[in-house]
């Protein structure tokens, strides 16, 4: 016998198995998770390793490849570098963002790089459905996540709103909640759609700045903003985007091969033939390529920075890079909105500019000069044009007198002031009441003869007759005489559905004011007679003279910064001429009309389809 074989069996020792309580495993599993080596994938490899698309969220379920949004790496890759602390992603709408910048990194950080994390949606309401639309499908469908969380068990802990993974957890907010967003430390946090986020969660203030602080404890923290931007001025997430690194996606030409980022002035398309071939130019060669051959030449392309040293990443995508959307769609959404911007109503082209070229939008001209509207008043030919289909009524309820506006309505919401009328009396005496309701019933006469009468009206209720305003507007509810309220701020819709929550149990409709006078302000500077366009008669006797234009542009809208935002308010242009009651009135009138809601077309037939432009060809721009 050896000397070594002796040793070996000497020294051998008798191994022994400690079976642990399934509790003290549990512990020990989840201590490994927290202490397990750093990531050995990238977040894009490990999407392409692991991730799987689920039928009800993707037009194509099944194994995730980011070869087909090349674009998409170089963000996902910076959300999960632990160098990186912030990044930040203004963008269009079609590029895939959810799917690569808010659920892939979900799914990267439960599996390989365990932390609590917050995910930010504007509302409750869209955190709810994210979660169940969005979230439980990619940790039901990708295996690796699938084990995760417990979904079974009542003790888990898991709802809707909250879902446990060993080494972390996932909490879901709204914006509008601020009791969410204190309720405990998170080191990652996904805000999505920032920009419809309310000014202050609450009373509690910014709710990005809100959320942002559960961040302090930890050293390695990690934040990502994801956004559609909106209004100039008002948009956080291009606030955002210009204290970051300011990236723009860079594709090489087909041709030449010279880096240029896509930009709408360089598109090219027959206008006559909107299905037709959409084509690019190159801003250095001059060469004209297709679809096909730039976004096969993006399969090579890279991120340019404008600002490298910046210590946040920034990055900037439109639709043109898309490759979940073709040119042609594009194009023909641009089409629309521009014959809709022709006519006086550029809300289409704001939502392109804001949905399809990724950029916000800038209100053109903050104000409208009182001298530009007296100067084109015009002749009826009668107190109500042959033009006018429907009349509305606006009343602005004062101490010693009603002011009130009837407005006529044509096709495409084209307007002409009919009257402006004072009526006064004694505000706590029944007669003054029955002059109003008398002038809301009058008639009014066309050329041929016909009388139209008032369809709807909205009488404010937020001066000091408030339950007058509501017993008045009860008792007349059926001839849609209706109590309004107006409030302000650039996040209230202009219209919402009544509630009866007052004294004299009154539908009661709020109106958001703001909304309504940037909506009259752009039909006011529209020059061109057709829809949208403001008549107003020449004849002072029907109340239009040099003070209600006064009135009617009496304010000016401008940018202010509150709790740290800009925000846009309405404010005086003269601080020695405060009665706007005409601004106010023709804003009454026009709500009058959008919650009447009437068809607006001539009896004779369907009016004629505008005649576009002559001219084949036509490069992109606004």
């Amino acid at each position: 016998m050896n000397g070594c074989g002796w040793n070996g069996k000497k020294n051998m020792k008798k191994r022994k198995i400690i079976d642990l309580p399934k509790p003290t495993m549990d512990m020990l599993a989840r201590c490994a998770a927290v202490l397990k080596p750093p990531p050995e994938l990238t977040l894009s490899e490990w999407a392409d390793k692991y991730r799987v698309l689920s039928a009800e969220s993707s037009a194509e379920p099944g194994r995730w490849h980011t070869d087909k949004a090349p674009y998409q790496r170089e963000i996902m890759d910076a959300i999960g570098d632990p160098h990186i602390r912030k990044v930040v992603i203004m963008s269009a709408a079609q590029i895939g963002k959810t799917d690569a910048f808010i659920l892939n990194p979900l799914g990267y950080y439960m599996d390989y790089a365990p932390a609590p994390i917050l995910v930010m949606q504007p509302t409750l309401d869209m955190g709810q459905t994210f979660s169940k639309d969005r979230l439980a499908p990619m940790i039901r469908d990708t295996p690796e996540l699938r084990d995760k969380v417990d979904v079974k068990s009542r003790y888990s802990g898991n709802t809707i709103m909250k879902k446990n993974f060993p080494g972390g957890h996932i909490t879901i907010v709204g914006a509008n909640s601020a009791t969410g967003l204190a309720s405990r430390p998170i080191k990652v946090l996904l805000a999505d759609e920032v920009d419809r986020y309310p000014v202050s969660a609450g009373t509690e203030g910014d709710p990005l700045s809100l959320a942002q602080k559960r961040q302090t404890t930890f050293w390695d923290k990690k934040t990502v903003i994801v956004s559609t931007p909106v209004i100039k001025g008002q948009s956080r997430i291009e606030t955002e985007f210009e204290q970051s690194t300011k990236e723009e996606w860079n594709v090489p030409c087909p041709d030449c091969g010279h880096y240029q980022p896509f930009v709408w002035a360089n598109v090219i398309f027959d206008r006559e033939n909107p299905q037709g071939e959409v084509l690019y130019k190159c801003e250095r060669c001059g060469v004209v390529s297709g679809e096909y051959q730039w976004k096969q030449a993006s399969k090579r392309g890279r991120f340019v920075a404008e600002n490298p040293a910046a210590e946040a990443r920034g990055f900037h995508l439109n639709t043109l890079a898309s490759t979940f959307c073709s040119w042609k769609e594009i194009v023909q959404k641009f089409l629309v909105a521009k014959e809709q911007l022709d006519q006086g109503n550029p809300e289409g082209m704001k939502v392109w500019v804001n949905t399809e070229l990724g950029e916000t939008w800038e209100e053109r001209g903050e104000q409208v000069e009182d001298t530009v509207l007296l100067n084109r008043r015009e002749v009826y030919d009668a107190d109500v044009p042959d033009g006018v289909l429907v009349l509305t009524a606006g009343v602005d309820v004062q101490d010693d007198r009603f002011e009130v506006e009837v407005v006529g309505w044509g096709v495409g919401k084209e307007s002409w002031g009919i009257r402006y009328q004072k009526i006064y009396g004694d505000m706590l005496k029944e007669q003054v009441w029955q002059d109003l309701d008398a002038f809301l019933l009058s008639g009014f006469k066309k050329k041929d003869g016909t009388t139209l009468h008032i369809i709807s009206a909205c009488v404010d209720s937020g001066g000091h007759h408030t339950d007058q305003v509501y017993r008045f507007t009860r008792d007349r509810w059926e001839r849609k005489v209706w109590a309004i309220k107006g409030k302000g701020g650039s996040d209230v819709p202009y219209i919402r559905n009544p509630t009866t929550n007052n004294r004299v149990k009154t539908p009661l409709f709020i109106i958001g004011v703001d909304a309504g006078k940037a909506l009259l302000y752009q039909r006011l500077r529209h020059e061109t007679k057709g829809p949208n366009y403001c008549h107003f008669p020449e004849n002072e006797a029907a109340g239009y003279d040099e003070e209600y234009f006064r009135g009617l542009t009496a304010e000016k809208m401008v940018v202010r910064f509150r709790k740290g935002r800009s925000v846009v308010v309405w404010e005086l242009k003269d601080s020695k001429h405060k009665r706007n009651e005409p601004l106010d009135l023709r804003n009454y009138a026009t709500a009058a009309l959008e919650i009447a809601n009437p068809v607006l077309q001539m009896t004779d037939g369907a009016p004629q389809p505008r005649k576009r432009q002559a001219g084949r060809r036509m490069r992109g721009g606004i």
